[in-house]
């Protein structure tokens, strides 16, 4: 009776010891959800707050205060001096700098997943060197690089051909954003890859198919949301970028240094128009992707 007794009376202490299903249910109907929604929120209020104020009807030169409605700022969003150009050369660096940094990123990713070579460890700590490396110390590194080989060939000699040299400015720029944005590429793509089955692509092989054709027709179709993902990201990244961006830029402006030499002197209702399409057309453009993907799951 004692052997009986002793499991029964731990059981029962345990059952006391057991937080109650009334808060069980508190806790995750209630609390957790709007916590949730309270951190999102928190997140959202710069830009809620920037969205608001595109449409603010401002008095003189700073959109701080709320004045009244009006459409002016969407009906002219480019209407300030040197913005255009500097929206137009941020746009164009991170079109070119998302497209070569999917293109090599997406390679590196599947060479590092794939297959075995000597170094490929020490080339898997490499890749997290970027994104783990201050900005403001990658910035001065590479000002220091660009600055070295343009003047009497530096690091680069032997390298890159007599005679060329790397003047700060739209080119610098491009190359520091691909060499940052590669990382993110690479760590998303090979997530994306580790989840993949070989056997779709042995069975393709079994079919008939060569590696081109079992690469476009099986493979990349596969770790198409991955690559997109990842390019998407890249984009954004290079279009907000601006520590990196200041250090090797030279004279070029791009966007974000345009708004960080104007807001010394004036605040325009353009600044926050220009945001929140940015802001708008990202949105458009992930939904756009999870309703495609949706659509290819079913």
């Amino acid at each position: 009776m004692t052997a009986v007794s002793r499991p029964l009376a731990t059981s029962g202490a345990a059952a006391t010891r057991r937080p109650p299903r009334r808060f069980l249910h508190v806790l995750d109907h209630w609390f957790l959800p709007g916590f949730t929604v309270l951190a999102i929120g928190y997140l959202l209020i710069p830009i809620a707050v920037m969205i608001v104020f595109s449409f603010n009807d401002y008095q003189g030169k700073f959109n701080f205060v709320w004045h009244g409605f009006t459409l002016q700022g969407w009906l002219h969003p480019f209407d300030w001096p040197g913005l255009p150009d500097a929206i137009k050369t941020s746009l164009l660096i991170a079109a070119l700098s998302t497209i070569g940094s999917t293109i090599l990123g997406t390679f590196i990713g599947l060479a590092l997943t794939r297959y075995s070579f000597r170094g490929r460890g020490a080339i898997n700590g490499l890749i997290f060197l970027p994104m783990a490396t201050p900005e403001i110390v990658m910035g001065s590194s590479l000002l220091t690089l660009f600055v070295n080989s343009g003047l009497q060939g530096g690091m680069l000699n032997g390298i890159v051909p007599k005679g060329v040299l790397f003047p700060l400015g739209f080119t610098t720029i491009l190359i520091a954003h691909i060499m940052f944005n590669i990382s993110y590429v690479v760590v998303t793509v090979k997530a994306r890859i580790a989840g993949f089955d070989r056997r779709l692509e042995e069975a393709a092989m079994d079919l008939g198919a060569d590696e081109l054709t079992t690469f476009w027709k099986v493979t990349f179709p596969l770790i198409f949301p991955g690559v997109l993902a990842a390019s998407l990201l890249a984009f954004s990244l290079s279009i907000d970028d601006f520590i990196i961006t200041s250090f090797v830029s030279g004279t070029t402006n791009t966007f974000p240094i345009w708004v960080y030499s104007i807001i010394k002197n004036a605040l325009p209702v353009q600044i926050n128009v220009v945001g929140s399409m940015v802001f708008l057309g990202a949105v458009l453009i992930v939904g756009l992707s999870n309703i495609r993907q949706a659509r290819a799951n079913r």
